[in-house]
Formats: structure tokens, C-alpha cells, sequence
């Protein structure tokens, strides 16, 4: 199988700004449908007039699933990011639908609230902390000039696979002290997880007949059961030493709470860190570099004041949005942006929405490395459950372009830029460029 035709992508501000510029009408919006978001246009549109018709927006599903409140506007995504005595992860944070049994075999760190949450939070937390990721400034920066040595030799190459894949996917093995051998072997697990809506990535798509036989297992995805069982061997190998690494400090730490991680909490937790350490940062450093593409005076202000870089950083973040949105489910019965939400309600929080949201953030849809007082929500807002890679993602991104911009004489897009057929990750499966060195 093979996704949807993907039209063209557009090639400069002009045309990003035509096609954002068309009115979407109300009645067309419906973010339950996953061919929506194959053009990186209709996504931003239909957010556009739920933003300013109706930013909390119920929106129908297709059986089994029963249909989930859309937050739109970056106060109220605050509100409900914020709350999670009224709005809480346990019921699950996509828009899948289980039931108690589902919830006591897949729940992850993603889906506890509270003491427990925080607790099993703490036994990495350090590890990406400032002063464990500043120390791995040098070893970033030597990363990230082998991986564009490499990508940059061939003169046109597919920026996904050859640079927004492969270096966060190396740090990823620094961090859990795995050979670089594995590397592919952990990006296909990612892609075949994730993309469990992309024909081209999934092994089952999510919510077919087959997938049933997977149901308990994260994603419904039969990728989670090579993920266990390659993390299980780490956990075997790893118990008992005295290692920095992410393994080790999962295996040989007991949670603040008292209760040692089981044996199911931590096949959950490892598939979390293979997914989450890879994926986000990556589709960030590619709309970075496609934003750049579209917008060359940017490019251009980079090249000339570097110093712009951190800056450039959080707009970037901004301007990706790599996961669209996280779930919640109401508590009780409670009032949201005028509506009312009954308890039980699935209540989505879309963040890549609240990163165009125009009360915050002047002229949302202009691409502006020099932005100031970026109050972006891609990590989350305010939430008990802010991104615990904030860190990390931020540093090696800024690395990347810093290593990057000065190489670069002139970069042209080489074809079609084909999108991850999914609401839940903003993803690009390709990007095909050609360099010319400086």
C-alpha cells in the first residue's frame, strides 16, 4: 500500500501565504480525518477557523471511536495542560479509546498523573538536566559534523534520511549506550510505531481488523514486542552495574514513591524513550530546514548574524510543531471556552494550533528567526507533563544549524515533500535537497 498523492509543496513565502490564505469554512474542518493532513496546508487552515469560529470545537469520529473536544487557542490548551486534577492522562493522551484492561498493560509515564508520575519522571530526570547535557555539547558538536561530512558529499540527498534522521537517532544510542550499529534498527522502530495511520510505515494500521490481535500492546503496533524484547536484553546486561546510561539508571533506581519500576513499567518506559528520543527532534530539524527553504531571507540572516541561532531555535520549535496534539480526558463535568464538557470527554489539546494562535504570537504565520517572546506550547504549557528532552531537543538543534548554516553556499529543494499520514505526529517522510558548498 501506498499513501495519497501529496501535492507539491509550496516553494516560497509567497506561496505558503496564498495557500494559508484561503478560507476554510467551518463545516469543511473535521481533524479526525487523517488525509487532512497529507499537504501541510489544510492542517493550519482548518486550526485558522476553529481558532477564530469556535476554538473549543466538538468534532465527530468514525466508530469505534466516540468523538473529542478540539482546544484550539493557546490559553485554553494552557488551561487544560495545566489541570490535570479536572483533565487527566490516565484514560490516554491519543485518540484511541481503551478500556481498563488496555490502560494497565500500555500506560506509560505519558498516562499517570500525580504522585506516581512524578515519581517515575525523577528516575532519569537528571539525566537531562543543563549540567548532563552540557557536557555533551563537544560530543553533539563532533556528531554533527560527521553526519552532514557525509550527507553533504553527495551534493543532492534526502535531508530526512541522511541528517534530520540520523543524528538525533546517534545521540539517542549515546544516551542508552547502544552501538551505532543498531541505529536503523531503532529509527524503523520508530517509524513502524508511530506511523501506525501511514501505510507506508505501519505494519497494522490502527483500527483495522488486524489490529485487534494487538490491542494491548502500545500503539497496537507489533514493532512494541521487538522494542521489549531489545530492551529487555539492555535491562538484563544493565542490572546491578553502576551506569550513567538511561538503562541502567531505569533498572538499579527506585522511584522517590518506594515502588521499584515492574518489569511492565519498564518495557513501557524504554519503548517511550525510543520513540520520544527520536522522533520529535527529527521532524523539527526537517521543517526547520524546509521553513529555510520556503524562506530564504531567513536563511540569509543566519548566515549573516549567527548569534541569531538560539534565537531562531524557538522559533523553529514553533514553527513545527511536531506533535500536533495530546489528549485528555474530562474528570467531571466542567465549562471550557464557553462550552460545556461532560465528564468522560475526550478534550484535545491541539498544540500546533495554540503555536499560531494571534493573540500571542504577532503576524503567527510569518516564519521569523528573530522573534521575540516566544511563548511557544511545543513541549507543553505549564504542565506537569513539560517534555522531559526539552533540553536536549533545543541543544541539538541549535548545534545542527549552527554546524550547518556556514557550509552552505545555496540549498534548493529537489522534489516533493511527502508528509507522515497521521494527526498525531507532524512528520516529514522525505526531503530531498541539493547543496552547494561554501
Amino acid at each position: 500500500m501506498t499513501s495519497p498523492a501529496v501535492p507539491a509543496v509550496p516553494t516560497t513565502r509567497e506561496e505558503l501565504r496564498a495557500a494559508l490564505d484561503e478560507p476554510l469554512p467551518l463545516d469543511q474542518v473535521n481533524l479526525a480525518d487523517l488525509d487532512n493532513f497529507a499537504d501541510g496546508i489544510t492542517p493550519w487552515r482548518m486550526f485558522h477557523t476553529l481558532r477564530h469560529e469556535e476554538p473549543v470545537h466538538w468534532q465527530p469520529e468514525e466508530a469505534p471511536n466516540s468523538g473529542f473536544w478540539s482546544v484550539t487557542r493557546h490559553a485554553d490548551i494552557a488551561r487544560v495542560d495545566r489541570d490535570s486534577d479536572t483533565f487527566t492522562s490516565t484514560r490516554f493522551v491519543n485518540l484511541e479509546e481503551v478500556d481498563d484492561n488496555q490502560i494497565a498493560k500500555r500506560a506509560s509515564i505519558l498516562e499517570m498523573d500525580g504522585v506516581r508520575h512524578r515519581a517515575l519522571r525523577s528516575v532519569i530526570q537528571r539525566q537531562f538536566g543543563a549540567s548532563v547535557i552540557n557536557s555533551y555539547a563537544d560530543f553533539l558538536r563532533g556528531l554533527t559534523a560527521t553526519t552532514l561530512d557525509k550527507a553533504l558529499a553527495k551534493g543532492t540527498f534526502d535531508f530526512v534520511e541522511d541528517v534530520s534522521a540520523d543524528f538525533p537517532i546517534n545521540v539517542l544510542a549515546r544516551l542508552l549506550d547502544v552501538p551505532s550499529e543498531d541505529n536503523q534498527q531503532l529509527i524503523d522502530w520508530g517509524n513502524r510505531i508511530i506511523g501506525n495511520t501511514d501505510p507506508d510505515y505501519a505494519d497494522v494500521l490502527l483500527h483495522s481488523a488486524e489490529s485487534e490481535k494487538y490491542r494491548d500492546l502500545p500503539f497496537r503496533s507489533p514493532a512494541s514486542i521487538e522494542v521489549f524484547e531489545y530492551g529487555r536484553e539492555l535491562a538484563r546486561q544493565r542490572r546491578g552495574g553502576d551506569g550513567n546510561d538511561l538503562i541502567s539508571k531505569l533498572v538499579n533506581t527506585v522511584p522517590r514513591d518506594g515502588v521499584p519500576l515492574s518489569a511492565q513499567d519498564f518495557d513501557n518506559y524504554f519503548l517511550l524513550l525510543v520513540v520520544a528520543g527520536n522522533e520529535t527532534t527529527r521532524h523539527t530539524i526537517s521543517h526547520s530546514m524546509l521553513a529555510l527553504l520556503q524562506h530564504p531571507e531567513q536563511l540569509a540572516r543566519l548566515k549573516d548574524d549567527p548569534s541569531l541561532i538560539p534565537t531562531a531555535v524557538e522559533e523553529f520549535l514553533r514553527w513545527a510543531s511536531p506533535v500536533y496534539h495530546f489528549r485528555r480526558t474530562a474528570t467531571r463535568d466542567t465549562e471550557l471556552g464557553g462550552k460545556q464538557v461532560k465528564e468522560g470527554d475526550k478534550v484535545v489539546m491541539w498544540f500546533a494550533s495554540g503555536n499560531r494562535d494571534e493573540e500571542i504570537f504577532g503576524n503567527p504565520y510569518d516564519f521569523d528567526v528573530a522573534r521575540q517572546n516566544n511563548d511557544h506550547v511545543t513541549f507543553g504549557k505549564g504542565s506537569p507533563h513539560l517534555c522531559l528532552g526539552n533540553l536536549l531537543a533545543r541543544t541539538e538543534i541549535r548545534i545542527m544549524f549552527e554546524e550547518l548554516i556556514p557550509r552552505l553556499a545555496d540549498i534548493k529543494l529537489a522534489g516533493d515533500v511527502p508528509r507522515v499520514r497521521s494527526n498525531f505526529v507532524n512528520g516529514i517522510k522525505h526531503l530531498p535537497v541539493q547543496v552547494t558548498l561554501a
